[in-house]
C-alpha cells in the first residue's frame, strides 16, 4: 500500500512497475491515478500483477460499476483500442468508458469472473468454444483510414528485419512470410474490423456465462486474419515430442469448424510466428527459431 503526495490510497507494487516502465512512467503514473480518481469517480484501485505494455488496475467507478483502468505509454495504441470497442459497443466486447488518450488511458469494463478461455482443459471443448465467439464477430468498420491494415503490419515489420543484418535466418523467414501474406490477401478480400490479438487471454468468462472479449488492437484485414494468434497461442514454451500431433488436430478441427482450408491455416501460423518473433527482436527480446523452423516445416503436413 502507498500513498501518494495526492492522497490517493492504491494497492500496487512500485519497484515492479518502476522496473518494467521506468521511474518517469511511476512519477506520472501517480498525477493520472491522481486525476483519473477524481474525474472519473474512481474507489478501490488495485493494481493487476500484469507487466506489458500497460499498467493495470482493478477499481470501481460510482458511474459505471466495477471497472479495469489501463495506463500505457502509447497514445496510438489506446486510440485504435478505443476507436475498436467504441465501434463494437458492447456485443460481445467489454464496453470501454472513459478515455484519455494522450495519456494512454482506458477506463474499461470489467469482465466479471473473467476466467480465461485457457482454463478450458479439454482441447475439444476449447476449441468449440472459440469458434462460437468467432462465428459471426466481425463488422466492417465505420472508417478503414482509422486503423492499420493487417497486411501494413507484415509490410512494415518485414522491412524492420530486413536491417537486422544479426537476424537474418528471421529476417529471410519474415520474407517468406511477407510474400505468403500478400498472396493470402489477395485470396481472403474481406476489410473487417479485427481483434488483432485474439486468444485464450483476451476471451473471458462472463457472469452470463458468456465469453467477452477484451484487449482489441484494431486492425483492418480478412476475418481469417484472427484466427492464428489462437492457435500460436495453444504452443507449449518449448514445442516438445508429440506436439506436432496435437498441432494438427487443432488445425483440422478449426479448419472444418470454421471452413478455412488446413494448407492456408499452416501458411497463416506460419506467417503470425514470424511476425510475433519479429516483434521480439525490435522489443530487444530473443526470437525463438525453434518454433519459428517448426511452423515453416508443418506446411507440407496439409495433406
Amino acid at each position: 500500500m502507498i500513498t501518494s503526495e495526492y492522497s490517493i490510497p492504491v494497492n500496487m507494487n512500485t519497484d515492479k512497475i518502476i522496473s518494467h516502465f521506468g521511474d518517469e512512467f511511476y512519477q506520472s503514473l501517480l498525477t493520472m491515478l491522481a486525476e483519473y480518481r477524481e474525474e472519473w469517480e474512481l474507489d478501490n484501485l488495485k493494481q493487476i500483477d500484469y507487466y506489458s505494455v500497460n499498467c493495470l488496475f482493478k477499481c470501481t467507478s460510482k458511474r459505471h460499476g466495477e471497472c479495469v483502468l489501463k495506463i500505457g505509454k502509447s497514445s496510438d495504441e489506446a486510440q485504435a483500442e478505443y476507436n475498436a470497442l467504441s465501434e463494437y459497443a458492447g456485443s460481445r466486447f467489454c464496453r470501454v468508458y472513459e478515455a484519455d488518450i494522450s495519456n494512454g488511458a482506458l477506463l474499461i469494463e470489467q469482465i466479471i469472473p473473467g476466467a480465461q478461455l485457457r482454463a478450458v482443459s479439454d482441447i475439444e471443448k476449447r476449441l468449440d468454444l472459440f469458434c462460437g465467439v468467432f462465428v459471426g464477430l466481425h463488422k466492417q468498420p465505420s472508417d478503414k483510414s482509422k486503423y492499420p491494415t493487417y497486411m501494413g503490419w507484415v509490410t512494415r515489420i518485414a522491412a524492420f528485419m530486413r536491417d537486422k543484418t544479426d537476424f537474418r535466418e528471421l529476417s529471410d523467414h519474415m520474407n517468406e512470410a511477407e510474400k505468403i501474406c500478400r498472396d493470402l490477401c489477395g485470396k481472403y478480400t474481406g476489410e473487417m474490423l479485427l481483434h488483432g490479438d485474439f486468444h485464450h487471454d483476451n476471451i473471458l468468462l462472463g457472469g452470463d456465462n458468456q465469453y467477452h472479449i477484451i484487449d482489441p488492437k484494431g486492425v483492418v484485414g480478412d476475418r481469417v486474419f484472427d484466427i492464428p494468434r489462437f492457435i500460436l497461442n495453444e504452443f507449449e514454451d518449448d514445442i516438445k515430442e508429440g506436439f506436432n500431433e496435437k498441432y494438427l488436430y487443432i488445425i483440422e478441427t478449426l479448419s472444418k469448424k470454421l471452413s478455412v482450408p488446413k494448407i492456408d491455416l499452416l501458411r497463416l501460423v506460419y506467417v503470425e510466428m514470424c511476425m510475433a518473433n519479429s516483434w521480439c527482436v525490435e522489443s530487444d527480446e530473443k526470437p525463438n527459431m525453434k518454433d519459428v523452423e517448426f511452423t515453416r516445416s508443418m506446411m507440407s503436413c496439409d495433406n
